[in-house]
C-alpha cells in the first residue's frame, strides 16, 4: 500500500490505518467494541530519571530536547517500536481462519487489536510531536510489511523476528510467550523515558502486553496438558522463537543503547532494583547484554515451570544455548549448537534441520489440528473488553 495523500492531522493518519487493515486482509468485527485510541498515563514522574539529564524536568515537547541528535535518535526509537507492533498483526492475521476454540479466537483478536493500538500510540506521538518528519515516519510504518507474511514485499519490517512466519497456533502461543515477553522488556526500558509523552505511553502498553505474554504462557500450558503434540516438536518451536527473541535486544557494546541511556530515553529493565542495590551508573557498553541476560533467565524460569505440565514419558523442554542461531551480537552467525557446542559450518547446517521446525513438523501439526482437543478449551471471560474500559477510566478519570 502506497500512501499518496498528505497527512496533516492524526485523523488523516487514522484513515490510512483503516486502509492498512483492509490491505493486509484483517476483518475483525469485534473491533467495534474495542477502544482503538491513544491512551496516556496521567501520573508519571516529572523529572528525567536516568542519564546525564537526570533530575531535570522531563521534556513535554520535542523543541525542548537539547540537541538535534537527541531528537533524531528519539524519533528512530519510536519508529522502531511502532514497526514491531504493526508487524505482529500482519504475522498473525491468518490464524483467524482456523480457530480451535472460541477462547483462542478471543485471545488472538484481542492481542492483534492491542498491537494495532500500540502502533497507533507510537504514530500519535510521531504525528502530534515531530512535525513533518513525524508525519512522514508514521506514514512509512503503514507501508512496511512482515516479509514472511507478505513474500512479495520490497519493504520488510525492521527486525528479524517480525519478518518470521507465524503459520499455526503452536507458532502463535510460542511467539506470544517469548517474543511478546521481549515486548515487556522493551516497554519497561522506555517507561522512565525523559520525553514525557513516550513515558506516559509505556504504562498502558505494558498493562496490555501482560495479557499477550500471559496468553502465550497459558496457551502453552493448555497444549502441554492436552498432551497431543509431541514434546520434541514443541522444543523445535522453542528453539526458533527464543533465539530470534534474543536478537531483539540489539548488538552487544551498542552505541545506540549507550546514548539512549545517556540522553535519558531508555533505561535498564531492572533500573529501580539496580539503583536500590547501589548500581546507579551501569556499564553503558553492556546495556543490551545486561537486559538480554535478564530476559534469558526469566525465560529459563518459564520453561522450567512449563515442564511441570508435561505428561509422564515425554522428554522435558530445555533452553537453547544463548549463542545458538543468533543473527545479532557477539555470537552473530556463529555455528553454535542448541546445547552450546561450536560446530563446523557443514555440521551446523545439518544441525539446524534437526533442531528447528521442519516441513514434517508442520504436516504433522496440520493433522493434529483437525481435532481441537490438541489444546485444552477454556471459557471466555464474562466481560471481554472490560479491561479496555478500565484503562480508559483509569487514565482519563471519566
Amino acid at each position: 500500500m502506497q500512501i499518496a495523500k498528505r497527512i496533516n492531522t492524526f485523523d488523516d493518519w487514522m484513515d490510512y490505518l483503516k486502509e492498512w487493515q483492509k490491505d493486509i486482509g484483517v476483518s475483525i468485527p469485534e473491533a467495534e467494541n474495542f477502544l482503538l485510541t491513544p491512551i496516556y498515563d496521567e501520573k508519571t514522574p516529572n523529572e528525567v530519571e536516568i542519564g546525564d539529564f537526570k533530575g531535570q524536568h522531563k521534556w513535554e515537547r520535542v523543541s525542548q530536547i537539547p540537541t538535534q541528535n537527541m531528537r533524531d535518535a528519539l524519533l528512530q526509537l519510536i519508529f522502531v517500536q511502532g514497526d514491531t507492533e504493526f508487524a505482529s498483526t500482519e504475522q498473525q492475521r491468518r490464524l483467524l481462519n482456523n480457530v480451535p476454540h472460541d477462547y483462542d479466537r478471543y485471545a488472538a483478536v484481542r492481542i492483534m487489536l492491542e498491537e494495532i493500538r500500540h502502533g497507533l500510540q507510537m504514530c500519535h506521538i510521531l504525528v502530534e510531536h515531530f512535525g513533518s518528519s513525524g508525519k512522514l515516519e508514521a506514514k512509512k510504518l503503514l507501508e512496511r510489511r512482515a516479509s514472511e507474511a507478505f513474500p512479495d514485499t520490497k519493504n520488510p519490517r525492521l527486525l528479524g523476528a517480525f519478518n518470521e512466519a507465524v503459520d499455526n497456533w503452536l507458532d502463535f502461543y510460542t511467539y506470544t510467550c517469548f517474543v511478546d515477553r521481549d515486548g515487556k522488556y522493551q516497554l519497561g526500558m522506555l517507561k522512565p523515558c525523559g520525553f514525557a509523552p513516550l513515558a506516559r505511553s509505556a504504562g498502558p502498553m505494558l498493562r496490555e502486553e501482560a495479557f499477550h505474554l500471559g496468553s502465550g504462557n497459558d496457551g502453552l500450558t493448555r497444549i502441554l496438558r492436552a498432551g497431543r503434540i509431541p514434546t520434541p516438536v514443541i522444543q523445535r518451536f522453542f528453539n526458533k522463537w527464543i533465539s530470534v527473541a534474543l536478537d531483539l535486544f540489539g548488538k552487544d557494546e551498542s552505541s545506540t543503547a549507550e546514548w539512549a541511556f545517556v540522553w535519558g530515553f531508555k533505561a535498564r529493565f531492572d533500573e529501580d532494583q539496580q539503583r536500590k542495590a547501589g548500581n546507579a551508573d551501569p556499564d553503558r557498553k553492556e546495556l543490551n547484554h545486561h537486559n538480554r541476560m535478564l530476559y534469558y533467565n526469566e525465560v529459563a524460569d518459564v520453561v522450567s515451570r512449563l515442564n511441570s505440565f508435561i505428561k509422564e514419558g515425554q522428554p522435558k523442554l530445555t533452553m537453547p544455548d544463548i549463542r545458538f542461531h543468533r543473527g545479532i551480537g557477539r555470537y552473530a552467525n556463529q555455528p553454535y549448537s542448541v546445547t552450546g557446542e561450536l560446530l563446523s559450518e557443514e555440521a551446523y547446517k545439518q544441525h539446524l534441520t534437526q533442531v528447528l521446525p521442519t516441513a514434517q513438523d508442520y504436516a504433522m501439526l496440520a493433522e493434529i489440528f483437525k481435532d481441537p482437543t490438541w489444546i485444552e478449551d477454556k471459557p471466555l471471560p464474562k466481560d471481554l473488553w472490560g479491561y479496555q474500559e478500565n484503562v480508559r477510566k483509569a487514565t482519563t478519570g471519566r
